[in-house]
């Protein structure tokens, strides 16, 4: 017994001079689907990223930081160029330090609170291409933080394979690498979006945020829209409002050279072509006004995108008497601008208001939904309004998916499911879902009420119509606060999630008019098979995409005759019942067989599905899972 007691105590003082190894600070690759919470992401190891793209498209991934037990101090990070058939470099490649938020009430009950990442703080800023303080930045002991990394395929890239290193150094001699690889497939995509959008931007917050008051003049503002608007094309949306509400330009001179380039497609963006989609007179309601607005629109070759806001949600917001009297009045003096309405078929039939509208926006949760009259899909309400020439269709999201007033619940939004949404502290699935669903219903275009709703404290506070960032996709990005000389606007990553979105329609609509629609609806309802229940799995996302890159070469490989992506439109049919005939998913299509353009491996992007897959299902192992009516 003595024996064992001295043996024990002889094991008791080795282990007790064994040393205590501290954990490492790591670095690794991740996807875009993934939110980097700085307190509840556990380390990764992976030293690659995978990616897919067509010429003329942004893809972005992220590279992850884990303090260990020790932090790290001074982090910077570099990518230099993409090598390959070609050097992608400069403007077409942007590291960003994700900004965190604080949130103090989730947008869903049972939703965490604390630090969210949102907000996309550049090295070199997208317009004005100056140097900002993205980087040295810490990163504490058992924390997390992250940088995120967009690259953009010039129009002109060869398709084929591109290489690039992110380097990433700290004090003390720390320096791990991330390698990205790209494979840049046969496929132009249009610098203008297929799907238009109306994403409003109140020019008197932009007043407030960056020059500290809200009486700007014209001339002081219009630096800042400018700027904004080009923001918002480089991520495939339009801000319609140019001016303040009740007014408009001094001179059409001056307002052709400001808004001429973003109208035309000649400014200064990154996305080759990028022009609006959309413009809204925003003068007085007077005949005046509507018709030299509507004289200048047609002269210029801009009319088809204009259009008049003639109500918001009547009766709520505005009655049916006055909807009648704006459209009355827009169509006696200025014929040819089309009208907007946010409402739907079933409530604006019995008013006999109809006639007076050409473009049609009711919420998604009235396009399918589960409240009594709105259950189920609702396309062919709007059958008969869209039999009228020039109507159209489109939709928009708001507070209603999440509750407007404090202790509201939407009892779809359970976990692993809900319905789309732009809040901060949502999953990332939610932000990138709406245009899967645009396809789906045969949506023309997509409204938000407003982008910079609370940009003045975007950086600190955002919780707005019980949600947080309902409204406010921007924040401010003065000297004070991101360095440099010059105001800039500042991306969110839900923006970024938007654009993907919307890079998602121009995949869906590419492989429906090359000849296999059914496909692409098939792809599309088992990624989201009712608008309230849009998955929390990002990587189902990717992997949906890359099913429909794949099926787009087969499409068009060996096949002239086929329409390829930003070519002339094609009519977006509604969802088909029953899929059948030579578009039939997993039949011959136009193309026949398996393959990819010249010089792309098809293994080479299915092996990135399946890592995609991997990795993001893996992240979620680390992490819990969890239009104009706004007001």
């Amino acid at each position: 017994m003595l024996a064992l007691r001295q043996c024990g105590l002889g094991w008791l003082a080795l282990s007790a001079a064994w040393p205590v190894f501290a954990a490492e600070p790591a670095v690794w690759g991740e996807g875009m689907m993934v939110k980097v919470r700085p307190d509840n992401t556990a380390p990764g190891s992976s030293t690659e990223v995978r990616l897919t793209a067509a010429r003329n498209e942004f893809v972005s991934f992220q590279v992850v930081l884990h303090g260990g037990d020790r932090g790290l101090r001074g982090v910077r990070a570099r990518l230099p160029a993409l090598e390959g058939p070609a050097t992608l470099t400069g403007p077409d490649v942007t590291l960003y330090r994700q900004a965190y938020i604080t949130t103090k009430q989730g947008s869903e009950p049972g939703q965490p609170v604390g630090r969210w990442p949102d907000g996309l703080v550049p090295d070199t800023d997208e317009i004005a291409r100056e140097q900002r303080n993205a980087f040295p930045f810490d990163v504490p002991a058992r924390e997390a933080r992250a940088v995120w990394v967009d690259v953009h395929v010039p129009q002109d890239a060869p398709p084929g394979d591109y290489t690039g290193t992110v380097t990433v150094e700290a004090e003390g001699g720390f320096q791990r690498q991330v390698t990205a690889r790209l494979t840049v497939v046969e496929a132009v995509m249009p610098g203008t979006s297929s799907l238009a959008s109306a994403f409003s931007l109140s020019p008197a917050q932009v007043c407030l945020a960056h020059l500290g008051r809200a009486d700007c003049s014209h001339e002081e503002l219009q630096p800042f829209l400018v700027r904004y608007q080009q923001m918002a094309l480089e991520h495939r949306i339009t801000q319609p409002r140019l001016y303040l509400r009740g007014s408009g330009p001094k001179a059409w001179s001056d307002f052709d050279a400001t808004w001429g380039p973003s109208l035309d497609g000649t400014a200064p963006t990154r996305l080759s072509g990028a022009r609006m989609t959309s413009l809204e007179y925003t003068g007085p309601l007077t005949a005046g006004g509507l018709s030299a607005f509507t004289g200048h629109m047609r002269e210029r070759g801009w009319l088809d995108r204009a259009f008049a806001l003639i109500g918001d949600e009547p009766p709520i917001w505005i009655s049916y008497e006055q909807v009648q009297a704006a459209g009355t009045l827009v169509r006696q003096a200025a014929p040819g601008l089309r009208t907007m309405l946010t409402s739907n078929a079933s409530q604006l039939k019995p008013t006999g208001l109809v006639p007076l509208v050409d473009i049609m926006v009711p919420m998604v949760n009235h396009l399918e939904g589960t409240d009594p009259g709105f259950v189920g899909n609702q396309t062919a309400t709007y059958v008969e309004f869209l039999s009228r020439p020039g109507t159209e269709l489109w939709m928009y999201q708001s507070c209603a998916i999440h509750g407007c007033a404090p202790s509201v619940s939407v009892p779809q939004n359970q976990p692993g499911a809900g319905w789309p949404s732009y809040m901060v502290d949502r999953p990332s699935t939610k932000a990138r879902a709406m245009e899967w669903l645009s396809f789906l219903f045969g949506c023309k275009g997509e409204l938000y009420y407003e982008t910079a709703g609370m940009l003045p404290t975007a950086w600190t506070d955002q919780y707005h119509f019980d949600g947080n960032g309902d409204g406010t996709l921007f924040y401010p990005g003065t000297p004070a606060i991101i360095g440099g000389r010059t105001d800039v606007p500042v991306a969110s990553l839900r923006l970024k999630l938007i654009r993907q979105g919307m890079q998602d329609y121009e995949w869906l609509k590419a492989v429906s008019d090359a000849g296999d629609p059914a496909f692409a609806h098939q792809v599309a309802r088992e990624l989201i098979p009712n608008a309230w229940q849009v998955p929390d799995d990002g990587a189902a996302f990717d992997g949906a995409r890359l099913r429909l890159i794949q099926r787009y070469g087969e499409l068009t490989l060996g096949n002239p005759s086929a329409p390829r992506m930003g070519g002339a439109p094609v009519s977006m049919p509604l969802e088909p019942q029953v899929p059948g005939g030579p578009g039939e998913p997993g039949g011959q299509g136009n193309a026949g067989g398996c393959g990819a353009a010249p010089g792309v491996s098809v293994a080479g992007v299915l092996l990135w599905a399946a890592w995609a897959l991997g990795r993001t299902r893996r992240a979620r192992g680390r992490q819990p899972t969890h239009g104009v009516s706004d007001r």
